[in-house]
């Protein structure tokens, strides 16, 4: 019990070692606040133990210089007069602002060797916070109604959406910012006509058609692309995916038979023991000896298989509507194949294993149709398109 409570006593000590050269390595490197969260952690469990007294000495230290390191970027960027600068500042009143409270609740904090409370030079910053807000609001709201007004870029409509979205989380319901957040939204979206040429000599199915162009069940929408696959009245696509279907190729149906003969030697009655000079054989008692007689049966299987399939040979095609360029391609292929087998038999089916047994079961079926073949193949045909385009995404 003595060496677990000494072995416990070691490891808080390392521990705690550990954690004061971590919290003094992060104020040699100038990572105050990293220092400060070490050291509140800490101080938090027990302000007043005599260990943590390190602690109390480096968040004093580590307090005064974030401060100081704050105010002097604050003072060097309001100088700078750029303001594009207004976020970093708006940021750094805030961090000056929640470092604070964050000690607050740990006051006081007593130094014992030297009989004082640690100092930390609090200051209110609500003015500059709000001040800087209202500037950063201006700012980012005229920067955003500019880059919609006079842009034809959509990266530009997708930084004032981020723009407006920062605006409406740090100052809500600001002017019409929600109504800009839609239109930057819009101006920003790729929009992709999504279509299938049938260029076989084939008819396709309308349902297969209907469950290709379907891309709502693709999931492949994202923030800034949209798939249609009918032309919206108003909208602008931007690209086109052509679905191009050059061969489908369809097997004749056929029917294969194979005949198998089994044998297997099974009991048939009994019968004694007899030795190589015609004797029977007695056992100790004097009682003649049986044994197991044995026949062959015999059962005559035909196995048959039918047999059809079809492949669907295409490409897709990315189109950049707006120069009306090819700009991708990628081959598309899928083939299915209905494959029946089924069998009859004649003579003993206990001469059959299992596999056979299991085929004696089925019946002829009836083969699909090619219309039906070509619709089987509109699930591996959608996984494929759909890897090849959430792989292959493509921006203005």
């Amino acid at each position: 019990m003595v060496k677990k409570q000494l072995l416990l006593a070691l490891i808080i000590t390392i521990s705690s070692c550990s954690s004061i050269k971590k919290t003094q390595e992060a104020i040699n490197f100038g990572n105050y606040d990293q220092a400060i969260q070490i050291a509140v952690k800490e101080l938090r469990e027990n302000k007043t133990k005599k260990g943590n007294q390190d602690y109390v000495v480096m968040l004093e230290e580590a307090f005064e210089k974030a401060t100081a390191k704050d105010i002097e970027n604050i003072t060097f960027l309001k100088k700078d007069g750029n303001p594009s600068n207004l976020e970093i500042i708006y940021n750094k009143y805030l961090n000056l602002k929640n470092r604070q409270e964050l000690i607050k609740p740990l006051l006081p904090l007593p130094i014992h060797n030297k009989g004082k409370n640690a100092k930390f030079s609090f200051s209110d910053y609500t003015n500059d916070i709000l001040a800087t807000k209202t500037k950063l609001s201006d700012y980012l709201y005229g920067n955003a109604k500019n880059l919609l007004k006079v842009s034809s870029n959509k990266e530009d409509f997708r930084s004032a959406f981020d723009d407006l979205n920062y605006l409406d989380k740090i100052n809500p319901n600001f002017k019409d910012v929600r109504n800009l957040i839609e239109e930057a939204h819009f101006k920003g979206t790729n929009f992709v006509y999504v279509s299938l040429q049938n260029k076989s000599d084939k008819v396709i199915p309308i349902r297969l058609e209907e469950d290709l162009l379907n891309f709502d069940t693709y999931k492949l929408n994202d923030l800034w692309t949209v798939y249609h696959n009918y032309k919206q009245p108003k909208t602008i696509y931007d690209f086109e995916i052509e679905i191009n279907f050059r061969e489908i190729n369809i097997s004749p149906e056929q029917i294969k038979e194979k005949q198998v003969v089994k044998e297997k030697q099974v009991v048939d009655g009994w019968k004694y023991l007899i030795d190589k000079n015609g004797t029977t054989v007695k056992d100790s008692l004097g009682k003649a000896i049986k044994v197991d007689k044995y026949k062959t049966i015999v059962c005559k299987v035909d196995e048959i298989t039918q047999f059809k399939s079809v492949q669907v040979v295409g490409q897709i095609k990315y189109i950049d509507l707006i120069t009306n360029q090819l700009v991708k391609s990628f081959p598309l292929a899928s083939e299915f194949i209905f494959d029946h087998r089924y069998a009859t038999y004649s003579g003993d089916k206990n001469a059959l294993e299992q596999e056979y047994l299991n085929l004696l079961t089925y019946k002829f079926v009836p083969f699909p149709s090619n219309e039906q073949m070509i619709y089987d193949t509109s699930e591996d045909l959608k996984n494929k398109i759909k890897s090849i385009v959430s792989q292959n995404k493509i921006y203005h």
